[in-house]
């Protein structure tokens, strides 16, 4: 037994999968099952319940199907293993459909064929192997079910008898030779009762006919258990009077009685109307609002005067009736409207009662009007970059539409709407989107077009601003809440929130973090600090967005301002590379100081003399040139990086 645990490479899969025990279906080839069988009987290890596939067992099943059966037969189909008590469920498949469900061997049996039955059949068995559930399938097998005779055809020898004539009817079917053995009895039957019932003739002779006689007829062939019964459509007898003729004038009685035997012809023979039906025009029912539709009744047959009706089907209203000698009237409805639509029919009658048509509905198409075409902005206002949507709906109109917009005299585009209504067109807005815009719908009666809707576009107006710098991309910050401006506090003002600004003011990169107090005049007192702090992370497009801390304790001496890169030739002096930003204040030379030294040490940067001399710890707007770049500087000079604050010059440093 030790040999056998000694698997070959194509088993030691199965037993890693026993080791597991963690698998319910496998695809296992003959070897590999017998070997889990020995392995599991070797080890006495318990193995929780696998389903086994392989389609390598499948000659262990068969099916017997019959290839050919005739309709009204029992068909017997029969799957059977080679030991049937191991069978645990077996399963009947028709074209891969599951037919029926055994708990143990058993046939599925057809009582009466029919030629629907006809198919592809298998099945499947399920057989348990120790404490293996094993699932085999046969192949399938094609079964045939042929029409046992055809429908039968009723014949008259004469369809034109004259009263008191007699007339044979024949029902007419054939038998295949391999079951000419089977015996089908007749039925005859017209519209007023059963003629004849389960009688072995094919024929069925009516001796003396009358006129009240004529009218449908039909057969029925069957089988004489009944499995097969098939009955014939109808066909139609016109009984006749007879006169007879005297012949010309002059003749003697012998040769008029000659000529009276030899001339018995029908006089003025009545039809009665068969197969009514109605057509309209248009064709097909297809009725289009505000035109012309007409409702055509007729008949195949049909002698006399004829009295045409036609009625709504819903309601059964009698519309209108004519009587005229023709087999063939119409009704015309001279224009259509929506309440026309729905189901019609007529009737005619030559005294015999009204024969009615079948129903034939009528679809009411509605061609597009003039559409209506809004706009998503309100009051037709949008801004650059707002996203406008565009709605063309004409919610009456007969799908499937298309609609068309228009800017000014350009299209925009096509959008299809199969199931009518309303369709729409989005697109982000710039400043050239201004104008006029309309659509059009067309449904196969022609476009018409929508009422002409305008559409301004102008800037956004922004929430903040930046007063009285050198371009509108530099200078003190202000923001707007609730229809009030204010100042922003410089607490913790930092280059993220420099670039929330210039991004939404659409300017460039920000640059740097000034105090409000270099772009007099200081705002006036009247005007609010509505921000303490500004929290932003540096990716909001709107100083709204950002947190925000409401003013608290500051004052307009601690404004925040604001540095972007502005628009084409906007942007003011760049200071040289490597400098850093200060500010200072010189009362005694009457020099205002301002901008940017080198990083590595304090600069000192001299501005142009003015007529206006500051005070100490105050700045002014700057109009400065690098005068020194030196540590050398006086001891008692004090700078201030990054413009926070300013200091005066000849303050002493404690």
């Amino acid at each position: 037994m030790a040999g056998l645990l000694q698997c070959h490479i194509h088993l030691c899969s199965a037993t890693s999968l026993l080791d597991k025990q963690e698998y319910r279906a496998l695809t296992l080839s003959r070897q590999q099952i017998i070997f889990l069988l020995l392995f599991s009987t070797a080890t006495r290890k318990k193995i929780t319940e696998v389903q086994v596939v392989f389609a390598s067992f499948a000659d262990w099943l068969s099916i017997s199907v019959p290839r050919w059966a005739y309709e009204g037969d029992e068909v017997t189909i029969r799957c059977s293993g080679e030991e049937n008590d191991a069978i645990q469920k077996l399963v009947y498949y028709k074209d891969e459909y599951r037919i029926s469900t055994y708990y143990r061997a058993s046939s599925y049996i057809i009582s009466n064929a029919r030629t629907s039955d006809s198919g592809s059949y298998s099945c499947k068995a399920n057989r348990r192997i120790l404490w293996f559930l094993i699932e085999e399938e046969t192949k399938s097998v094609w079964l045939t079910v042929q029409e046992l005779f055809p429908v039968p055809t009723l014949t008259f020898s004469t369809s034109w008898p004259t009263e008191g004539s007699s007339v044979t009817l024949s029902c007419d079917t054939r038998l295949p030779s391999d079951r000419s053995w089977i015996s089908l009895r007749y039925d005859f039957g017209s519209n007023y009762s059963t003629l004849s019932w389960r009688q072995w003739s094919s024929q069925f002779e009516i001796s003396t006919i009358s006129k009240e006689d004529s009218g449908y007829y039909w057969c029925e062939a069957k089988t004489s258990s009944n499995s097969v019964s098939k009955r014939s459509s109808k066909s139609h007898i016109s009984v006749q009077s007879e006169r007879q003729w005297a012949g010309p004038p002059g003749l003697d009685q012998g040769t008029a009685e000659l000529w009276a035997h030899f001339s018995m012809v029908p006089s003025d023979p009545w039809i009665p109307v068969s197969e009514v039906s109605m057509e309209t025009r248009p064709p097909g029912g297809q009725a289009v609002e505000g035109e012309r539709l007409i409702l055509v009744c007729s008949v195949a047959e049909g002698t006399g005067d004829i009295t045409f009706s036609w009625y709504r089907e819903d309601t059964k209203e009698k519309l209108e009736a004519k009587s005229q000698r023709s087999q063939r009237a119409e009704l015309q409805i001279p224009v259509v409207q929506e309440s026309h639509a729905g189901g019609y029919y007529c009737t005619a009658d030559n005294s015999y009662g009204p024969i009615r048509s079948k129903a034939v509905n009528i679809t009411v198409r509605i061609p597009a009007s003039s559409p209506l075409l809004t706009i998503s902005a309100p009051g037709a206002l949008a801004f650059i970059g707002d996203v406008v949507e565009l709605h063309c709906e004409d919610w009456r109109a007969s799908p499937p539409i298309v609609y068309q917009f228009y800017h000014e005299d350009i299209i925009l585009g096509n959008i299809s709407a199969p199931f009518g209504g309303r369709t729409s067109l989005n697109f982000s807005v710039a400043a050239h989107h201004s104008g006029n815009y309309s659509c059009e719908a067309d449904n196969g009666w022609g476009p018409n077009p929508s009422e002409v809707v305008t559409l301004n576009v102008t800037e956004f107006p922004h929430k903040v601003r930046l007063m009285n710098g050198l371009h509108r991309c530099e200078g003190r910050v202000e923001v707007e809440q609730e229809g009030r401006w204010g100042t922003v506090c410089d607490d913790g003002w930092d280059m993220k929130d420099v670039a929330v600004v210039c991004r939404e003011l659409g300017c460039g990169a920000a640059k740097h973090t000034p105090v409000a107090m270099l772009y007099p005049p200081v705002a006036e007192e009247a005007l609010p600090v509505l921000i303490q702090v500004a929290l932003c992370n540096g990716t909001e497009v709107a100083l709204a967005e950002c947190e925000q801390v409401e003013a608290f304790d500051c004052g307009h001496d601690e404004d925040a301002g604001a540095v972007c890169e502005g628009l084409t030739g906007l942007n003011g002096p760049t200071p040289p590379s490597g400098l850093e930003d200060f500010a200072w204040h010189s009362p005694s030379e009457g020099l205002r100081h301002c901008c940017s030294g080198p990083k590595s040490h304090p600069a000192a940067l001299k501005a142009k003399p003015t007529s206006q001399r500051g005070q100490a710890g105050k700045i002014v707007r700057p109009q400065w040139h690098l005068v020194q770049a030196s540590p050398d500087l006086p001891g008692d000079l004090v700078l201030s990086p990054r413009a926070i604050v300013a200091v005066g010059y000849g303050a002493r440093k404690e």
